[in-house]
C-alpha cells in the first residue's frame, strides 16, 4: 500500500501527518523544523511515501532541497490552492493543516512548485536587500521634506549631491529643526553609502551572468530588470512553451465563464510581484522614452495604447516582453527586433 505524508511548517516544529491510500490516518507527530530531524523521522517509519507534500514558505525551499537530496519524494505545493482547499475547514490548527496536505498529495489536487535554486535565492535576496534600503532612504528624504513644510522651508529640486546641503541651509538658526535635520542626515548618509554599494554589487553580477547580459541585449532592460527575471524563471526548461511565462507572473486577465456570464477582468497579479513591477518598468521605458532597437515593438504598444489606453499598453508589452525573454533564455539567443514583433 501507498503512503502520503503532510508537512505544516513552522519556525520551531511542524505538524506532520502520514495517511494510507484510503485516506485513514497512520502516523501522526510534532517534529523539529530541520532537515536531519524530519529525515529521520520519515526513515524511522519503515513505510514506502508516495508522495511527501509542504507548503511553500520561508522555510520551505530549505526543507525541500535537504530531503530531496536525501532521496525523499517531497513536493512543494502553492501557497494559494492550499488556502483555497482548507477554507471549508471548521478548525484551523497546525495538526489539521498537516492532515489536509497529506489528503491533498493521497488525491493529487495539488500544482508542484518548483524550488529555486540557491543561486538564484542568494540574487534574490542581493536584490530584495537594494529595494529595501532604497525605500528606506526615499523615506528619510520625504520625511525631511514633510517636517520642514510645516514650518514653511520648501527644499525644491535637488540632486544626491545637493541633498543635504540645501536641508541644512533651511535649517540654519533654528536649534530644533537642526537637530532633526542633523539626525536624519546622518541616516541619509549611511543608507546611501550602503545603497550605492549594492548598486556596484548588483552591476558587477549582471556583468558576471551570462544569462543577464544576454537579456540585457533587450531594449529598457537594465541589469535590475535583467537580475530580477533571470532569477525568478531560474530553469527555462520548466515552461513548456515562453508563453506561459505571462500567466506565471500574473500578468494575463482573469476570465469567468457561467452559463450565460462570460467576461475577462483585469490582470491576475499572480505570482512574483517583483518581477512584474520590474518587467512594467521596462515597457515604461520602452513606451515613453526613445529607446533604439524596439520601433515595431512600441509601434505594437502604441496601438493597443490608441485603442485600450496606455496603461493597458504597458501592461500588454510587459506581458509580451516576459515571453521574449523567456525565448531568449530557452534559445540562449540575443535579441531579435524583428522576430520579436
Amino acid at each position: 500500500m501507498e503512503y502520503y505524508a503532510g508537512i505544516d511548517v513552522s519556525l520551531e516544529c511542524s505538524s506532520v501527518c502520514v495517511v494510507d491510500g484510503s485516506g485513514k490516518i497512520v502516523r501522526e507527530a510534532v517534529v523539529a523544523s530541520a532537515p536531519e530531524a524530519l529525515i529521520d523521522w520519515f526513515g524511522s517509519l519503515g513505510l514506502g511515501l508516495a508522495r511527501i507534500g509542504l507548503e511553500a514558505g520561508p522555510l520551505s525551499q530549505w526543507l525541500y532541497t535537504a530531503m530531496k537530496r536525501a532521496g525523499l519524494a517531497v513536493e512543494l505545493l502553492e501557497t494559494r490552492h492550499v488556502r483555497d482547499a482548507f477554507k471549508a475547514m471548521p478548525v484551523k490548527s497546525d495538526r489539521n493543516d498537516a492532515r489536509g496536505i497529506a489528503q491533498l498529495m493521497r488525491l493529487g489536487w495539488f500544482r508542484p512548485v518548483h524550488c529555486k535554486s540557491i543561486g538564484a535565492q542568494e540574487v534574490r535576496a542581493v536584490l530584495t536587500a537594494r529595494k529595501l534600503i532604497q525605500t528606506k532612504l526615499l523615506d528619510v528624504e520625504n520625511s525631511l521634506r514633510g517636517t520642514l513644510r510645516g514650518f514653511g522651508l520648501k527644499v525644491g529640486k535637488t540632486t544626491a549631491r545637493s541633498f543635504a546641503g540645501r536641508i541644512q541651509e533651511l535649517v540654519k538658526g533654528n536649534p530644533n529643526l537642526e537637530t532633526i535635520a542633523e539626525a536624519l542626515l546622518a541616516v541619509r548618509a549611511v543608507l546611501l553609502r550602503e545603497f550605492n554599494g549594492f548598486e556596484k554589487r548588483v552591476r558587477a553580477m549582471a556583468r558576471s551572468d551570462a544569462r543577464t547580459r544576454l537579456l540585457m541585449s533587450t531594449p529598457a532592460v537594465g541589469p535590475i530588470v535583467a537580475l530580477t527575471y533571470a532569477a525568478a524563471i531560474d530553469d527555462p526548461a520548466r515552461f513548456k512553451s515562453s508563453r506561459q511565462a505571462g500567466p506565471h507572473f500574473g500578468l494575463t486577465p482573469k476570465r469567468y465563464q457561467s452559463g450565460e456570464t462570460d467576461y475577462s477582468g483585469r490582470i491576475s497579479k499572480i505570482g512574483d510581484a517583483a518581477v512584474r513591477e520590474a518587467l512594467y518598468q521596462a515597457a515604461h521605458v520602452m513606451l515613453t522614452k526613445p529607446v533604439k532597437g524596439c520601433s515595431q515593438l512600441k509601434s505594437w504598444a502604441m496601438r493597443i495604447a490608441k485603442r485600450a489606453g496606455r496603461s493597458k499598453a504597458k501592461v500588454a508589452l510587459a506581458r509580451k516582453l516576459a515571453v521574449i525573454l523567456h525565448r531568449m533564455l530557452a534559445n540562449g539567443t540575443p535579441f531579435n527586433a524583428a522576430a520579436a514583433a
